[in-house]
């Protein structure tokens, strides 16, 4: 497959990258600062872009199978300006310029439904970690509802904490809900589900909650 992923300079854009250049696709990645990106391959394509403009991300997605976001906050002040939210616009307006549709990117757990079967533990910790990374969960739901108002068949792949671990390809995922006691996720799994879903129907415009 032909595929764009942003947010490649990531723990998951870059895993995203990796992953599916071994895997033989043919990957353009996007990266503001190319200086961070140390990935190299015969069938990667690295576009330089601040992400600002839908127009200049046209080259970037046209003529491509499917992209793939790992945008997000990577502090509080970046979530608690909506990044999330306002770099996915332009990826939108991208894609539907060039009549593109397969969507897949990074959310997190807490804007998914509450997992069935959660101990009252559990469900504790998750009330003290939204609370505290409120503002990261309310850019990921406009992000969202944003996906969900768009022409693209879009996939919402949602982990929980994130871990630096190497991709063990093994974990449970929830079309439409989440894990129960699902509490970390290696970065490079997140990018194996991610891949995954691509040709999987039953995940259009959909949520999937992954997790351990």
């Amino acid at each position: 497959m032909k595929l764009t992923v942003f947010g490649a300079t990531g723990g998951v854009g870059r895993e995203i990258v990796r992953q599916a250049l071994d895997a033989g696709h043919e990957v353009t990645a996007v990266v503001r600062d190319p200086a961070r990106f140390t990935l190299t391959g015969e069938r990667l394509e690295v576009f330089r872009s601040d992400l600002s403009d839908a127009g200049a991300l046209r080259g970037a997605v046209a003529g491509r199978d499917a992209v793939l976001s790992g945008l997000g906050a990577r502090n509080r002040a970046d979530a608690a300006s909506g990044i999330a939210a306002r770099l996915t616009r332009p990826v939108l307006g991208a894609m539907e310029a060039e009549g593109v549709r397969r969507l897949v990117v990074v959310s997190a757990a807490p804007v998914g439904p509450a997992a069935e079967g959660d101990g009252l533990l559990d469900k504790a910790v998750l009330a003290v970690i939204t609370n505290v990374l409120k503002d990261v969960y309310a850019d990921l739901r406009v992000m969202e509802s944003e996906l969900a108002a768009s022409a693209t068949d879009w996939t919402s792949v949602r982990p929980p904490k994130l871990t630096g671990k190497p991709v063990t390809g093994r974990y449970r995922t929830v079309v439409g809900g989440t894990p129960p006691r699902g509490r970390t996720l290696a970065r490079a799994d997140v990018a194996h589900a991610m891949l995954a879903v691509l040709d999987d129907p039953s995940t259009v415009r959909r949520g999937v909650g992954v997790a351990y």
